[in-house]
C-alpha cells in the first residue's frame, strides 16, 4: 500500500521532523531543510546533520523529500532574482545531499507576465545552472511539482513539465511530484474512474508514469479548472473522497510516498484524521 505521511516542521531541530511523523503514524516525510522565507538561511550544522541521519536510521524505509524555498523563482525575468534563485537552489541541493535526502521538490516558477514559453526556457536554463553549480551528482532527484497555474505560475499542464524535462541537460535527474489539489485546479479530474484513467493516461503519454515519484495529497477548496491553489482536508473539498479512493488504490502507485500538505494545529490531530481517512479508503 502507498506510504502515507505529511510535511512536518523542523522547529527545534531538523531530526524532530521524524518524531512528529511518528506521532501521526506517518510512513513518508517532507520537510524544509532550512527557513523557507530567507534567501540565506541558517543551514544545519554537522551535529544536526548527523542527528537527522541517526534518527532516520530508526525509521527504516521512510522516503524523504525536501521542498525548496518559496522565494526561489528560476523563471524570473529579473536578473537579480534569477541569480539569487540559482544560488539558493544549488544550496538546497547541497543540503539535501549532506542530509542524504533523495528528493527535492520545486515549483516551476512564475514568468511574471513575460509569457509561458520564455518562462519555461528561463526556468530550464536556470535549473540546469543550479544543478551544475551544486555539483552533487545523482545524489538528489529534482521533482517538478504540478501547479494550479494561478497567476503567472508555470507547470499547470503536463505539457509544460514535459517541455522542461525535454530541454534540460539533466533529464535523468528530473522527476515529478503530483499535487492533487494543484492538478485538479489546473483542470485534471480524478473524481470518477473514467476521468482518473484519462488523467493518468495523459500523464503517461506526455511524461511517463516512471517519472512520477512523489504525491502531495491535498483536497481542493475551489472547483475543477479554477486555477486557484487552496488546500483543504481530505474529503472536505471538491476532489471528494472518491477522487482520493481512485488514486490511492491504483496498483501502479502501491509503493509511492504520498504526503499531506493540509492545515494543521500544534497537536497534529488533523494529520492523524486525514491519514486515518485515507487508510480507510484502501481496498
Amino acid at each position: 500500500m502507498p506510504r502515507f505521511g505529511a510535511h512536518m516542521s523542523i522547529s527545534g531541530g531538523i531530526a524532530l521532523a521524524f518524531d512528529r511523523l511518528a506521532e501521526v503514524g506517518g510512513e513518508a516525510l517532507q520537510i524544509f531543510t532550512a527557513n523557507q522565507r530567507q534567501w540565506q538561511p541558517k543551514t544545519p550544522s554537522p551535529a544536526e546533520i548527523e542527528a537527522f541521519k541517526a534518527r532516520r536510521r530508526k525509521s527504516p524505509g521512510v522516503p524523504v523529500a525536501s521542498h525548496d524555498s518559496y522565494l526561489i523563482n528560476l523563471a524570473s525575468p529579473k536578473p537579480e532574482i534569477a541569480a539569487k534563485s540559482i544560488t539558493a537552489f544549488a544550496d538546497e541541493l547541497r543540503r539535501c545531499a549532506a542530509l542524504a535526502i533523495e528528493y527535492l521538490v520545486i515549483h516551476p516558477g512564475s514568468h511574471l507576465g513575460e509569457g509561458v514559453e520564455p518562462g519555461l526556457k528561463r526556468f530550464t536554463a536556470n535549473l540546469d545552472r543550479a544543478i551544475n553549480q551544486a555539483d552533487t551528482g545523482h545524489q538528489v532527484m529534482v521533482l517538478l511539482e504540478t501547479t494550479a497555474g494561478q497567476g503567472t505560475n508555470l507547470g499547470a499542464s503536463f505539457e509544460e513539465l514535459a517541455a522542461i524535462i525535454a530541454a534540460s541537460a539533466y533529464p535523468k535527474q528530473l522527476g515529478v511530484c503530483y499535487d492533487t489539489c494543484h492538478t485538479f485546479a489546473a483542470g485534471y479530474d480524478i473524481r470518477t474512474l473514467k476521468s482518473y484513467a484519462q488523467t493518468m493516461a495523459t500523464f503517461d503519454r506526455l511524461l511517463g508514469l516512471e517519472r512520477l515519484k512523489f504525491f502531495h495529497l491535498n483536497d481542493a477548496s475551489k472547483g475543477l479548472g479554477s486555477r486557484i491553489d487552496r488546500h483543504t482536508h481530505i474529503g472536505q473539498g471538491e476532489i471528494t473522497v472518491e477522487g482520493f479512493c481512485n488514486l490511492i488504490n491504483d496498483p501502479r502507485f502501491a509503493d509511492h510516498p504520498m504526503v499531506l500538505e493540509t492545515p494543521k494545529s500544534d497537536d497534529l490531530h488533523e494529520d492523524r484524521e486525514n491519514l486515518n481517512l485515507l487508510r480507510s479508503l484502501l481496498k
